[in-house]
């Protein structure tokens, strides 16, 4: 029997049967930890294995939930990864460098047909180059770091292909909502995913990157888009220098199941508090005040998503009492910014930028909401308290610009 994805990719790093259900020793090309989760990682591998060094070539920490540190708690948890870091020869991508996912690819370590393992819940975000990237808990990174490898239970491949083309005006925020939108946290989870189709199809790396890092919030393990165009193996060279050849799924491989979805003039959408799943159309709430906006996180901080937001934004001022938050999501983001000029536009605009990193999805820095505040966010998550105690609503670049224009929900055609 054929295989899907997932299971070509862990058959590659295990000498066991990969079948889904079965629980295989793998090893792992990438272990990381961030600056949340690293300092009880640095705890447990010292008590476990003392003075054993991890494979420098293989063991890195990223620095970004809070960054540079904002509060000594992150300050202290930074130094200790550091510490560890210098004592095994390990290397640290710092405050200055931005989400640790968006590094690894970046720096061509999260490539095609790999395995990445982090202290991170959005780790397959890295299906987005068709890596398999997955969140583990402190202990098992520990192990990670120690071994090179990790157990795990192969989860069954759902296959889920979109009929029809979403209308010009949706983005790939808008997709992976209409996804939320209609299986919620059910349908897809604890499984790999294959999503086809022409509404993903052309994609490019950043919008990819927006999809997949959502299927988190679908309850997915890990989401891959095997269709693509021509051009997105260029785009992938030019900014990680490795080829773009991923595994693709046997013709004969087994799926739990295939699910369609007809995306066919896919509006903008928008998620209410207090889910990512509560989805509506963004029409349907036009007119809701807000006192925020924020433009970043690992799932819309990149140079297309700004500049889809400074296109509407240049020549205009944001509403007064708004504030709009920029937080790309690497150095190399912030770079292009400056150099296409996008940067001097968001501040001419009146928006407020601020180091690459997580910024307020990682209630860490800024982008926070006080009690009352209501938001528009770019970010994957509006649980209570995920980015304050105020309320967020989830949409993609272009709505949050459109919506700090105009002081309230809005689509980009109402501020055209």
């Amino acid at each position: 029997m054929g295989q899907t994805i997932l299971e070509k990719i862990i058959q590659a790093h295990s000498a066991d049967a990969v079948r889904p259900g079965s629980v295989v020793w793998m090893s792992l090309d990438v272990r990381s930890a961030r600056d949340f989760g690293g300092p009880n990682v640095v705890k447990h591998y010292e008590r476990e294995y003392g003075e054993a060094r991890p494979d420098p070539e293989h063991t890195f920490f990223t620095f970004d939930l809070c960054a540079p540190a904002c509060t000594l708690k992150y300050a202290d948890n930074q130094q200790i990864c550091r510490d560890f870091a210098r004592k095994h020869g390990l290397t640290v991508f710092d405050v200055d460098r931005g989400i640790g996912s968006h590094v690894l690819i970046e720096e061509g370590l999260a490539g095609p047909n790999t395995t990445v393992v982090g202290t991170d819940s959005h780790m397959n975000i890295l299906g987005a180059v068709g890596c398999f990237g997955q969140g583990m808990g402190d202990v098992d990174i520990a192990f990670a770091f120690r071994t090179g490898r990790t157990w795990f239970e192969v989860p069954p491949t759902i296959k889920v292909v979109f009929k029809g083309r979403p209308s010009s005006a949706a983005t790939a925020k808008d997709l992976a909502l209409f996804v939320l939108q209609k299986l919620g946290t059910r349908d897809l989870a604890n499984a790999a995913v294959e999503f086809e189709g022409d509404a993903v199809r052309d994609l490019t790396l950043s919008g990819r990157i927006t999809f997949c890092s959502l299927v988190t919030e679908m309850a997915g393990i890990i989401g891959f888009v095997p269709e693509h165009a021509p051009a997105l193996k260029d785009e992938i060279k030019a900014l990680t220098g490795r080829d773009f050849d991923p595994f693709r799924a046997d013709k004969d491989a087994s799926y739990e199941r295939i699910i369609e979805l007809d995306a066919s003039g896919l509006p903008p959408l928008i998620a209410e508090p207090p889910s990512p799943s509560h989805v509506r159309e963004v029409r349907e709430l036009r007119g809701t005040r807000i006192d925020t906006a924020f433009i970043g996180s690992c799932t819309n901080g990149r140079l297309e998503d700004f500049a889809a937001a400074a296109r509407l934004l240049k020549g205009r001022r944001i509403a007064p009492d708004v504030t709009l938050k920029i937080v790309p999501t690497t150095r190399r983001v912030t770079e292009e910014l400056l150099r296409t000029g996008i940067l001097q536009t968001l501040f001419d605009a009146g928006a407020i930028v601020v180091n690459a990193g997580c910024g307020g999805c990682a209630d860490g820095h800024t982008g926070l909401t006080g009690r009352g505040e209501v938001q528009v966010s770019t970010a994957n998550r509006n649980f209570p308290g995920k980015q304050g105690k105020g309320s967020t609503y989830l949409a993609s670049p272009a709505v949050a610009a459109a919506s700090a224009l105009a002081g309230a929900v809005a689509l980009p055609e109402d501020v055209r």
